[in-house]
């Protein structure tokens, strides 16, 4: 054994207490895998006084000067599980210029930028690893940017969060709303007391930022990234999903191929779509996540298992740790950044895709018709058509619901479609969209 790797943790909240926690059950087996004990030089926290029960650890060891503690000549490695962009952003700038090794579960910084992180790390010669800010304890990040580095990744296709997966199986399951699904998910402490960040879909923009860079071996950013939650999807979107064989699922899609003009690109969204109930990802329920991934050699592959809690992100950092830490011993670090291809991202209207509209209608002649001469003017080609009584209050006579879904088509069609039809005075209104994904 040599001296120890020194780690300054920054952060001792949920994921920060799991991984003290691991460091000190499993000291000795992560010694035997890096070479040398791992050693905790400091943790970085908001409040000392706080309560942190029988925690495994020295209370000498807790500071608020975070800063002091990154810059002090006896800490070899920083472990971020703070979140957010600032003072993150600043904390691990100066910890990876200074040639120290950064593991980060921090997934908003990366997304936001990351650019700058990745240049500080070829700055400094300091390892930059971040496995836990995608999907929790599923090992995804690392395959992507080392073990598929010989493949060429056409798409990338994943459920990324488990607060709005939790919310949508049960939705599916008991035919409940969107507000008691939620309401059910906050009781079991899958969904934070102010759910912004899950279920309009922020939380699984970021992720899809970062799955692009590396897929693509471009930067892409959150704000490159397409964005719609799930607050407006409606028991009667899950239930006519159930009719076409389907279930709904926020889904984070990233793919490569030739924009408008012929040049190669990249389109990254985040949106509920339906899938069918056969595609690998119909199945994953509760709050797991699943990421499905489409390269030209390798074919097809799925990663499934827990994307949050405690434990299995901090599983994931100590994974990222071990291996920053067997690097420093070994006086390298890892491959750099890739982001040769630099590919620019599309614009949403012209991702290609199906969709399923609902229309509350007239139920008269010639509606039919004049709807198709809608979709048709837009080129927007019709793949089946179901009508049937409107539901509730507006279900009066001479009402009537249609549910019309396309073949594929641009988004942009799509929606100059859906504008034109709310100015039609046989609409009553476009109850939903929703787009239709894995092929029926």
């Amino acid at each position: 054994m040599t001296s120890p790797v020194r780690l300054a943790l920054l952060g001792c909240g949920t994921v920060g207490a799991e991984v003290v926690r691991l460091l000190h059950e499993q000291s000795a087996d992560l010694a035997a895998r890096v070479g040398a004990p791992l050693e905790i030089a400091g943790i970085a926290v908001r409040r000392i006084g706080r309560d942190r029960g029988d925690l495994p650890v020295d209370p000498a060891l807790f500071t608020t000067d975070a800063l002091g503690l990154i810059k002090r000549d006896d800490v070899d490695v920083v472990v971020e599980v703070v979140g957010g962009i600032e003072p993150a952003r600043g904390w691990l700038v100066e910890a990876l210029r200074a040639g120290k090794s950064v593991v980060t579960a921090n997934k908003a910084l990366l997304a936001e930028d990351g650019g700058t992180l990745h240049d500080a790390a070829a700055e400094g010669g300091g390892d930059l690893y971040y496995e836990a800010s995608v999907a929790g304890a599923i090992p995804l990040l690392r395959p992507l940017r080392e073990s598929l580095h010989g493949d060429r990744i056409t798409r990338v296709t994943g459920i990324v969060n488990g607060t709005t997966n939790f919310i949508l199986s049960a939705m599916h399951a008991t035919g409940a709303g969107f507000a008691e699904a939620l309401e059910e998910a906050t009781e079991l402490g899958y969904a934070e007391a102010d759910p912004t960040a899950d279920v309009e879909g922020f939380d699984a923009a970021a992720k899809a930022a970062i799955l692009a860079s590396l897929a693509f071996h471009s930067r892409v950013s959150a704000a490159d990234v397409h964005r719609e939650g799930i607050t407006e999807v409606t028991a009667a979107d899950v239930a006519s999903a159930k009719a076409m064989g389907c279930t709904i699922k926020l889904l984070c899609i990233a793919a490569r191929g030739a924009d408008g003009q012929g040049r190669e690109a990249v389109s990254v969204r985040v949106h509920p779509a339906m899938i069918p109930v056969t595609h690998p990802l119909a199945s994953v329920g509760d709050a797991f996540n699943a990421v499905f991934v489409e390269a030209e050699a390798a074919g097809q592959l799925m990663f499934y298992g827990r994307g949050a809690g405690g434990a299995p992100t901090a599983s994931a950092v100590l994974g990222d740790v071990v291996a920053v830490a067997r690097n420093r011993l070994a006086g390298v670090r890892s491959a750099s950044e890739s982001a040769y291809a630099d590919l620019p991202v599309r614009p949403m209207g012209e991702a290609v895709t199906r969709y399923h509209i609902s229309l509350d209608v007239a139920d008269r002649p010639g509606v039919l018709e004049s709807v198709a001469g809608v979709f048709a003017r837009h080129d927007v080609s019709i793949a089946t058509v179901r009508q049937g009584p409107a539901a509730g209050a507006a279900g009066a006579a001479g009402d009537a619901v249609l549910v019309i879904v396309t073949h594929t088509a641009p988004d942009a069609a799509l929606a100059a479609t859906v504008e034109e039809l709310r100015g039609l005075d046989i609409v009553r209104s476009v109850a939903s969209v929703l787009r239709v994904e894995g092929g029926l």
